[in-house]
């Protein structure tokens, strides 16, 4: 497969399509981004800490509307098989995976959201536009229980993603089966 064949969207064997490619590597960045802001926020005083989380929210409402359109993209261009030489337990697993990363990838934006909404707080989008909090009412108890719930999510799921990666590096490397060139418009996946 040629990089001309990825850049116009086709797609042969196991290698996903470049929106898939696109939509992966895009939300990647930005929850890799947005970890950090939270990790940043933690550690700083108290206005550094707001701008830090005014941008993690902002993200995180980039992240929720990638994942949805991310969803929409899966639903409707096939996904490449996993490789022939997995065993059963790592198809499960990868599949597991995969669920539980579009769980919380829809699941934390809206979490902070509703806790944020719950807290009578805003999301501000860079300036540009801001979203005003659900129409749920005011409950702080309940919004920092689901602050708390958000958090560990994240913790969780930076795990996976670790998980996640060194799959990735298992099957390019030593199973060689392709593993994280499928998800690149280069490199070599056989066939």
């Amino acid at each position: 497969m040629s990089l001309s064949d990825t850049a116009a969207g086709t797609r042969t064997g196991r290698r996903y399509s470049t929106g898939a490619m696109i939509f992966h590597w895009l939300i990647a960045l930005l929850v890799i981004v947005n970890w950090r802001l939270a990790e940043a926020a933690e550690h700083a005083a108290r206005a550094d800490a707001m701008q830090y989380f005014a941008n993690h929210k902002a993200i995180g409402i980039l992240i929720l509307l990638l994942s949805l359109g991310r969803l929409v993209w899966r639903w409707t261009h096939p996904v490449p098989p996993l490789p022939s030489d997995l065993a059963r337990w790592e198809k499960v697993l990868a599949r597991s995976v995969h669920i539980i990363f579009y769980v919380l990838l829809i699941g934390l934006p809206l979490g902070g959201w509703l806790a944020n909404s719950l807290n009578d707080r805003t999301v501000e989008m860079f300036g540009l536009f801001t979203i005003p909090p659900l129409p749920i009412g005011s409950n702080e108890d309940l919004g920092d229980t689901i602050f708390d719930a958000h958090a560990l999510g994240g913790q969780i799921f930076i795990y996976l993603i670790g998980l996640h990666i060194l799959g990735a590096l298992k099957h390019t490397f030593f199973d060689r089966n392709g593993g994280i060139f499928r998800m690149l418009p280069f490199g070599k996946v056989p066939g």
